[in-house]
């Protein structure tokens, strides 16, 4: 990992030697991060494990969509309950829907596209029949950034193979998606400016990202460590992929939800969790520094800024707590599986 300025960042080219050092496999081999990654990796095949998934994979699938998506809005500022989101989305008066097959997400004019489901035997529906009869109506109503989060997430699936051919160009596609309704459609999918009438949006307080010119090199040195062979395992590139583009802010605005969904595109596309069954961003909002025995992981803003902050150590500090929230983030799906064998 090079650095430039004060953010720890990938070697902006890297040439063939560096590829073949494998940065990522240097990330996996810090304190405690291996550990880390292996108790993550074991409590996300408990979960592949559970006999539910045999039968209804979708339903779980679906469930974690949900969830992950109500969570990653509420870590970018916006909040609603999980009852009062199912209870907009049973009622009418909402797009948050998954695209319909053959209907490309970023494109304005529904362009034919041919939909995949996320590793499953159907495709992953957030607003599945069997789940919203289940719905308690509620007086919360989502804001757009809620609703375009549902409707990302939906969208995971389809958005995998783009996203295993050209990262950078399945990035702008979700923000598209992402941002429909909520941001002009000027700057939907665009790279930020340096200077502009809009204000940066900093949820996480995070600081001034770097200027565009370098954040673009950035993101090429991203892109080659995510096309390059690695022995680092799928939790370790996804949150290092994560946190680069927190730290980056690639578009400006809603780049807490781009960089977790692209997080979870990750554990996707590696095999970790193929199917999509973790609801990842609830892990990062669960992970509490003083819970349970050992080195205290921190959370998640704290992490975050330790990773822009730069240095082994910050890094290090990143990679321990998306390996907690992944761990945690697999037990919640446990538990939806236990429920829905139960009913």
């Amino acid at each position: 990992m090079a650095r430039t300025g004060t953010v720890p960042t990938v070697n902006p080219r890297p040439s063939g030697s560096v590829l073949a050092a494998d940065p990522l496999a240097r990330v996996a081999a810090l304190p405690g991060v291996r550990e880390a990654a292996d108790s993550a990796r074991a409590a996300v095949d408990a979960l592949l494990r559970h006999r539910i998934l045999r039968r209804q994979s979708a339903e779980v699938t679906a469930e974690a969509s949900l969830r992950a998506a109500r969570a990653s809005a509420a870590l970018e500022g916006h909040e609603i309950s999980l009852d009062g989101l199912r209870g907009y989305l049973a009622g009418d008066g909402t797009d948050a829907r998954p695209t319909s097959a053959g209907e490309d997400p970023a494109a304005p004019d529904g362009a034919a596209q041919t939909a995949l489901p996320v590793g499953g035997d159907s495709p992953a529906d957030p607003l599945s029949p069997d789940l919203l009869s289940l719905a308690v109506p509620s007086p919360d109503l989502p804001s757009p950034v809620v609703l375009g989060t549902v409707r990302l997430y939906a969208e995971l699936g389809v958005l995998a193979p783009a996203w295993e051919r050209a990262p950078r160009q399945a990035l702008a596609r979700m923000h598209v998606l992402l941002g429909r309704g909520y941001l002009p459609d000027d700057v939907l999918g665009r790279p930020r400016a340096d200077a502009g009438t809009r204000e940066l949006l900093d949820p996480l307080r995070l600081g001034p990202p770097p200027p565009s010119v370098e954040t673009s090199v950035r993101l090429d040195g991203l892109t080659g460590l995510l096309v390059a062979p690695t022995t680092a395992p799928a939790v370790v590139v996804a949150a290092v992929v994560h946190g680069e583009l927190l730290a980056l802010r690639p578009f400006g605005a809603l780049d807490g939800v781009i960089a977790r969904a692209a997080a979870r595109l990750v554990l996707i596309s590696r095999g970790l969790d193929p199917k999509a069954l973790t609801a990842t961003d609830v892990g990062h909002l669960e992970v509490d520094p003083n819970d349970g025995p050992g080195t205290p992981v921190l959370g998640y803003r704290d992490a975050a800024a330790a990773y822009v902050g730069g240095g082994a150590q910050g890094v290090s500090a990143w990679v321990l707590h998306c390996a907690r929230a992944l761990e945690l983030a697999a037990r919640e799906s446990l538990a939806v599986c236990e429920a829905l064998g139960r009913a």
